[in-house]
């Protein structure tokens, strides 16, 4: 399974004979937090390299972290439902091999946290309650009790995910909000991004199926999307403000035209890519009627996916590159996808880490 260990200035991984890669402390084999961290269309385990070993390095006695790798290259074009299948059998492999560990966390790039969504949702397991009062009374708690495979879950981090899809105006940035292109890439995205490219746009029609995006607003039979992500002690999404050509502003944050902040005047010494921060508490019912403002400008179908995802709370964390030199491939740098990019988005994954409930 596995073709040994590889040691870097006290990080150890493993790599396996599909590609992916655990990585740990060399010193301390105890640590009983699984991080599971999972790349974007077309990505690899590779993707996560530099996040995964900083997060070691930083946690080095508290963190196992397992890079994807089971759904690269190519086969990110299967759909985001038979991705998480993928990925459910992998946890639960690494879970097998590693019987220590007692928490989880997911830290997703793109389209690995649409797909790290509905894994979770496959892997929630319900606490046995012992009567139907307490059912009742926790059913719509944010932090109510079960589990994700069996593990406490910790942390739902998401960087630059499509969680409103990508048909909506300006949502895919470099059809440059051309109404026009954006219909064009509705009718001929199948053709492109394959299954996948249909979830993103909404146009999937399962057996006269809503699109899969709105069925993971709710819990579905043995799928109990909302379930498991409530589960989770905090939500985050972070999100570039521009120059992600891949992924609009609004649809990576989760919010309405209306609700996407000033940022400009923004400063952080310590994280100088971080230009706004804010923690959205849960609405939902008539509570959230009356805390959220609609936005006429949105579709039903977007507005539907907000107000569904703002049921549960969220930390929102706004990136800018607009300064840097590699600001047009701000898509990738938001994950400091390879070495070239350390020094420009490594604030963003120290951030990360900084804020990480282990």
């Amino acid at each position: 399974m596995e073709n040994g260990k590889v040691e870097d200035g006290g990080v150890c991984s493993s790599e396996s004979v599909n590609g992916g890669e655990d990585i740990f402390s060399c010193q301390n084999s105890d640590a009983d937090h699984l991080v599971i961290m999972v790349h974007g269309i077309l990505g690899s385990a590779t993707d996560w390299k530099f996040g995964a070993e900083q997060f070691v390095r930083m946690l080095p006695h508290k963190v196992f972290v397992h890079c994807s790798e089971r759904n690269m290259a190519k086969l990110t074009l299967d759909g985001v439902d038979v991705m998480a299948e993928r990925l459910v059998e992998e946890v639960l492999e690494v879970i097998k091999r590693n019987p220590g560990l007692k928490k989880i966390s997911f830290v997703s790039h793109s389209v690995g946290g649409l797909v790290a969504r509905y894994a979770i949702g496959r892997l929630y397991r319900p606490h046995r309650m012992e009567n139907m009062e307490d059912l009742l009374a926790n059913a719509c708690v944010e932090g109510s009790k079960g589990t994700i495979a069996g593990l406490q879950p910790i942390n739902f981090v998401t960087v630059a995910t499509p969680h409103l899809g990508s048909r909506g105006n300006k949502q895919v940035p470099f059809l440059f909000g051309v109404t026009a292109l954006e219909k064009v890439a509705f009718h001929v995205i199948h053709l492109i991004f394959k299954r996948t490219g249909q979830h993103l746009f909404l146009c999937d029609n399962d057996e006269g199926k809503p699109p899969l995006l709105k069925r993971m607003m709710e819990d579905d039979g043995e799928l109990r999307f909302m379930s498991a992500l409530r589960l989770f002690k905090r939500r985050v999404a972070y999100s570039n403000v521009g120059y992600d050509h891949i992924v609009g502003w609004r649809t990576s944050s989760i919010r309405r035209n209306n609700e996407l902040p000033k940022w400009e005047d923004s400063l952080n010494e310590k994280y100088p890519h971080i230009v706004y921060e804010e923690h959205c508490k849960a609405c939902d019912g008539e509570q959230g009627e009356s805390v959220v403002k609609k936005d006429d400008s949105l579709d039903k179908t977007e507005e539907e996916l907000v107000t569904g995802l703002s049921r549960v709370s969220w930390d929102k964390v706004d990136v800018s590159f607009h300064k840097s030199k590699r600001r047009f491939a701000a898509h990738s740098v938001i994950q400091v996808k390879d070495q070239y990019m350390h020094a420009e988005g490594a604030d963003v994954i120290q951030h990360m880490i900084d804020n990480f409930i282990v």
